[in-house]
């Protein structure tokens, strides 16, 4: 199982990540976080932010997810993933892939500014340290049309969260489970 997480930046897609792996953990149940902002550093670091970059950071993510899924191992990857149509590519090449919309108003985004990408991105036109390509505010986020789980954070706390997610990878694992040992039992 794959879960392509998509969200702005700020929304609590690494926290809700990590709060699900440590919950998954002590089930022991085996699962690995492919964090945007660390592969972006080793794996992907010769790619910008451009839609074709940010287009083939995806894919190469996708990629190594699919490794650890093929593996039984719940896999969630927690990046911004911007474009609609990359998203609908990975779940058609995929398989088991799951989008799961991490949602929270702009507002609240710029309020919470953890990384102080938000205060950047608002500087005025020509000012040197303007961040041009902020998903959300001046780079464009295609939100998902039909995400399989939609989780708005500022509506729920981190706890809250936490077990909706939670909950939606037990019920499917729990399903594919119980469909895989259907077709076995009719061999």
């Amino acid at each position: 199982m794959i879960l392509l997480f998509c969200g702005l930046s700020g929304a609590g897609k690494t926290t809700l990540a990590k709060n699900v792996a440590a919950e998954l953990t002590e089930l022991g149940i085996k699962i690995e976080i492919i964090d945007g902002d660390e592969y972006r550093q080793e794996i992907c670091r010769d790619l910008g932010f451009s839609r074709e970059d940010r287009s083939e950071n995806i894919r190469r993510l996708g990629f190594v997810a699919s490794r650890f899924s093929s593996q039984g191992i719940v896999t969630i990857i927690s990046a911004i993933n911007p474009y609609d149509d990359v998203r609908r590519e990975l779940a058609d090449r995929y398989g088991d892939v799951n989008i799961v919309h991490i949602d929270c108003p702009v507002n609240k985004l710029i309020d919470r500014d953890t990384k102080g990408l938000y205060q950047r991105a608002l500087l005025p036109d020509g000012h040197p340290n303007k961040l041009l390509n902020l998903t959300g505010i001046n780079d464009r986020f295609d939100v998902p049309y039909d995400a399989d789980l939609y989780i708005n954070t500022s509506e729920n706390s981190i706890q809250q969260s936490t077990s909706l997610l939670v909950y939606f990878i037990l019920n499917n694992l729990y399903a594919t489970e119980k469909i895989s040992n259907k077709m076995t039992d009719n061999f």
